[in-house]
């Protein structure tokens, strides 16, 4: 699939219908049946694969379109029937997946598909069948309410209404008593929805456990598992290295917290505090949105010319939407369309440096899918999700030396900052996750012990953590504005386990720019056709489930930071 000249508001895509695709895969499987050669057998193999690409364009532009105004009735009413169809369509694909796996001529077509989409496949067909495809749905439709109901925020506040992602510049005002306002505000609308917010969890981690169950697993942890594709670490793993977080990055952690609140003056820094590491207040972007997607054009062609020429026509052919409005959904993500050939980047600027990490961010999702684009298989043209996110952050790292455009002469806080933050979201992200396990391993919880279970985790990760009058995350809420914890189970830690990553990426840029950045891109060309810790190593990094592998990165990081 080649780069295309279409402008995004020109796609035009047709709605599969279930006869339609039903009929597309029998004709496949007969074919399959009837095969003679291996080249028969490919051939129908790759039939297979243009016909999943349709649907995963279809299915990602629908997404896409309900996610830029949730207040759309078409949209609406175009993700529900997606919503309806896709469990249906799922079961199709898995039966499929299932005759390859059992094929008798398996050996010659992993030599020539890779054993990789097996192992993915082998995944799929133990977290998937027909009895569960109407919890699909219903988790679909779960998934969905949230979305609609965190879009529709309108907070009034200093006499503006906002939206949530509106609210991010005022949190990060200079002025202390600004910012607690401000996080009141925010926190103010979970605390109204709480119930609601409850309502949801509980009906889906009721849900996706009873899915686990009808398959044959013990609770929703090992489907969780199977649904993320994790398929060269296990449990075990994630526990070692959340010990490793807790053993060698809470310390620095609290470190930086400490030096926050020195540097601001401030003797008992509070949750509002957190963010702020000057009493200037932190580094800000000097630009509006057309400004930075410009200083970004100056910066990839400064780093590598095909970042330049597959960011110019990301822009020219509107396929990012950074621009915050009411009804669009929060947050920001790359979604892709492989018939078209190019992905799109979602976001909401909101002012602050956020901007520019999260467009950075984006983007080196988008360039991966791009450079993978001509992937022999669907299962390829993305990693797993922990993979995913190598890309991404490390080109955050990447682009450290250009920050100058975007900031100015704060260009070295910015940097300081950013690298601050990186140690302060480990701590997190762990939480989130293990936070998730206790959620699942106990599905019968009530909400109340659910938010127990929150501030158990706090405890360990985030001891530092003060939230003062702010009512609703004090009571242990503040993982319900993690839209992760809802909508993708388990997800989160792929964010730390990539950080790992992609901080190693940083401290050898800081000693060999060029071929940390060489081979950063060629990791991205790779896509998805190795697993997790087989990409780190090819890339010339160390997997984060290695022992010790934090403590270097530590280390260089306290020096970096003056913290030694």
């Amino acid at each position: 699939m080649q780069q295309t000249a279409l402008d995004f508001s020109d796609i035009r895509i047709e709605t599969p219908t279930y006869e339609g695709v039903r009929d597309e895969y029998a004709a496949i499987t007969a074919a399959l049946d009837a095969a003679k050669t291996p080249e028969d057998r490919e051939a129908a193999i790759r039939r297979w694969d243009g016909l999943r690409r349709r649907l995963s364009t279809w299915e990602s532009y629908v997404h896409l379109k309900f996610e830029q105004d949730s207040r759309d009735a078409e949209y609406k009413a175009a993700r529900d029937y997606c919503d309806e169809l896709s469990p249906r369509l799922t079961s199709l694909e898995v039966e499929l997946k299932r005759r390859l796996l059992a094929d008798p001529q398996r050996p010659q077509l992993e030599r020539t598909f890779g054993s990789t989409a097996f192992a993915l496949w082998e995944a799929d067909v133990t977290a998937f069948e027909p009895a569960i495809e109407q919890e699909l749905v219903q988790e679909s439709k779960l998934s969905a309410q949230y979305t609609e109901l965190i879009a529709s925020a309108d907070i009034e506040f200093e006499g503006k209404h906002l939206n949530l992602a509106g609210l991010a510049p005022y949190r990060e005002d200079a002025d202390r008593e600004s910012r607690h306002r401000a996080e009141r505000a925010f926190w103010s609308f979970y605390a109204a929805h709480r119930e609601e917010l409850d309502r949801i969890f509980d009906e889906l981690v009721k849900l996706r456990h009873q899915m686990a169950r009808k398959l044959g697993y013990e609770n929703y942890i090992g489907l969780g598992y199977k649904r993320m594709h994790r398929i060269d670490y296990d449990q075990r793993d994630v526990e070692r290295y959340r010990d490793q977080i807790a053993a060698d990055v809470v310390p620095l952690a609290s470190r930086i917290i400490q030096e926050r609140a020195k540097r601001l003056g401030i003797g008992d820094p509070k949750f509002w505090d957190e963010r702020m590491s000057d009493p200037r207040g932190n580094a800000r972007p000097k630009g509006d949105l057309e400004w930075i997607l410009d200083r970004c054009q100056e910066a990839f062609a400064a780093m590598h010319p095909e970042l330049a020429d597959f960011f110019e026509a990301m822009v020219a052919r509107h396929f990012i939407d950074m621009e915050n409005r009411p009804g669009k959904a929060g947050g920001g993500f790359c979604t892709s369309f492989p018939t078209i050939g190019m992905p799109f980047i979602f976001g909401n600027f909101n002012g602050t440096s956020h901007d520019v990490e999260v467009l950075v961010h984006e983007m080196g999702h988008a360039f991966q899918n791009y450079r993978s684009r001509n992937q022999i298989l669907t299962d390829y043209l993305w990693p797993t999700y922990e993979s995913a996110e190598i890309d991404s952050m490390s080109l955050e790292y990447l682009a450290h030396p250009q920050m100058e455009r975007f900031f100015g002469d704060e260009a070295g806080r910015f940097r300081a900052e950013h690298l601050s933050d990186a140690f302060l979201f480990l701590p997190y992200g762990v939480a989130v996750d293990h936070f998730q396990h206790l959620v699942y391993a106990n599905p019968d919880a009530t909400p109340a012990e659910r938010h127990e279970m929150w501030k158990d985790v706090e405890r360990r990760y985030l001891p530092w953590r003060q939230y003062g009058d702010l009512e609703h995350p004090a009571a242990g809420g503040l993982w319900q504005e993690k839209r992760h914890i809802y909508l993708s189970p388990f997800y989160y830690i792929d964010y730390t386990l990539a950080q790992c990553c992609a901080l190693q990426f940083w401290a050898r840029s800081r000693k060999d720019y060029r071929s940390a950045l060489d081979d950063y891109v060629a990791l991205c060309a790779r896509g998805g056709e190795a697993p997790f810790q087989a990409l780190a190593r090819g890339a010339n990094l160390k997997s984060p489930f290695d022992d010790g592998v934090l403590t270097g990165v530590v280390a260089e990081a306290r020096d970096a930071l003056g913290l030694s």
